[in-house]
């Protein structure tokens, strides 16, 4: 690291540095090529569970306590980066914050990103989670939530554990389930997003958000 500086290492290098030590079978790079292969990657390891971490020979609570902690400054970092200005003129933050929390979900994670009059994030929040390939959506906890933040907007967001980011019958239902409960409130809808992999699908963009 200091003669090519950070950028220069290898991701196991890089995960070497937080490992520090191997195992009894493996030095600590090797270790660390095993670990990225599990979990798929830098992405799957800043998303991967405390039990999946765990179920690794060779991370115990200590290791898996660290690499926790580094995904989550990861996904806290993205969203400062959308704190500071409005989600709209970062749509590459807002991709990355996306993926980073929902891209390896092993379940349906309905999201919702709550904004104010400026598009700017209030909160972030994790609303309902599903099964392998379907979560159920209730507007009215939406709508409940958009008021105790006073949000002016909100994006929903969630992911497709099937791997194809395309939108169901299903999710322009709840779209336009949400946008119901949310008119009268004032309440604009701006996007559903759908995460699958390294893929983000945006309803708006593609011109299927139902009008307001």
């Amino acid at each position: 690291m200091r003669a090519l500086g950070v950028q220069g290492l290898t991701d196991a290098e890089l995960l070497s540095l937080l490992l520090r030590t191997g195992t009894p079978q493996s030095q600590v790079i090797d270790f660390a090529s095993e670990i990225l292969d599990r979990v798929g990657g830098l992405r799957g390891l800043l998303k991967a569970s405390p039990s999946e971490l765990l179920a690794i020979s060779g991370i115990g609570p200590a290791k898996q306590a660290e690499l926790s902690a580094v995904g989550e400054l990861v996904t806290r970092a993205l969203s400062e980066a959308l704190q500071r200005q409005p989600v709209f003129n970062h749509p590459d933050a807002l991709r990355s914050t996306l993926k980073i929390h929902l891209s390896h979900r092993q379940h349906e994670v309905f999201s919702v990103l709550f904004l104010d009059t400026q598009h700017q994030l209030i909160a972030f929040e994790d609303l309902f989670q599903g099964t392998l390939s379907q979560t159920t959506v209730y507007p009215r906890e939406i709508a409940v939530r958009a008021l105790y933040h006073h949000a002016a907007s909100v994006i929903l967001a969630h992911n497709h554990p099937s791997g194809l980011p395309t939108p169901s019958e299903a999710d322009k239902r709840v779209t336009e389930a949400i946008q119901a409960a949310l008119r009268p409130l004032d309440i604009a809808v701006l996007d559903h997003c759908i995460v699958a992999g390294p893929a983000v699908y945006s309803m708006a963009e593609n011109g299927l958000m139902p009008m307001a």
